[in-house]
């Protein structure tokens, strides 16, 4: 985190190498002290990806910008880290696809089971 915000400053506010201006640092405490506190804890998804909003609106508009205007930048500098970025992103994303897919099968077969309910109950009403 530290890495990325020393990047997008160095290029919008004129830092040089890892120092940050005292906006980037008030931020940079900000965010790392939300995602020590994240209620997931280890299994933390990436940020943008996270249902919960740990910031206000100001900082996580802040915080994304910073984030979308330094991928390029830190794939350039720091490749590992990027790419291990982008394959925890793409991890949260599968994780996501596979819950939606096992909920709408839950959905049918809730639905299917009460079909099935209310055609026995038909039967068996008019029976008597």
């Amino acid at each position: 985190m530290k890495k990325t915000f020393g990047i997008y400053c160095n290029k919008h506010h004129g830092t040089k190498n890892d120092k940050l201006c005292p906006k980037c640092t008030a931020l940079l405490a900000t965010v790392m002290t939300k995602m020590n506190r994240c209620p997931y804890g280890i299994t933390k998804p990436i940020c943008d990806r996270c249902e919960i909003q740990c910031f206000g609106e100001k900082q996580t508009k802040e915080f994304m910008e910073i984030m979308k205007s330094t991928g390029t930048g830190m794939f350039f500098k720091h490749p590992i880290m990027a790419i291990k970025h982008k394959m925890a992103s793409m991890s949260v994303d599968y994780s996501k696809h596979e819950m939606e897919k096992r909920q709408k099968e839950k959905d049918k077969a809730k639905e299917k089971n009460a079909q099935e309910k209310a055609k026995a109950k038909e039967k068996a009403e008019k029976d008597k």
